[in-house]
């Protein structure tokens, strides 16, 4: 038996507004999209459609839910992105007015920045090598 992580599932106040940061900010695309007979929908979104790895957006639609959104991990990262390209990615958030928490840090051994999507969840950004 061979098990695999699926993806991770978020929190939204709206699909399209959070889709569309995650495709202009990370090239992230919809991987599937379907809308029940009963009006429930599901977005997953990624970086290959071909792999099942990504976010599942679900729609706040308690009270309580909506005070989660943004804060389903008490503060503490609720992601982390993997790129080929750090510096690149980072000055396009910047030119994208995402809100930076930690500045680039670059050592010989890693290389990493952390970020926050549109409602507040924290990513952290780390460079492997291509």
């Amino acid at each position: 038996m061979k098990n695999y992580l699926g993806r991770i599932i978020l929190l939204v106040n709206d699909y399209e507004e959070a889709a569309s940061f995650y495709e202009n900010n990370f090239g992230f695309t919809k991987i599937y999209d379907v809308t029940t007979d009963v009006g429930q929908r599901f977005l997953h979104m990624g970086t290959d459609p071909l792999d099942a790895l990504g976010i599942w957006f679900l729609k706040a639609d308690s009270r309580e839910q909506r005070e989660r959104v943004g804060n389903q991990t008490s503060g503490q990262p609720t992601m982390v992105i993997y790129t080929t390209k750090l510096e690149a990615l980072f000055q396009k958030l910047k030119s994208n007015a995402v809100k930076i928490k930690v500045e680039p840090v670059l050592t010989p051994e890693y290389k990493f920045f952390h970020c926050f999507d549109l409602y507040g969840n924290e990513i952290v950004v780390v460079e492997i090598k291509d």
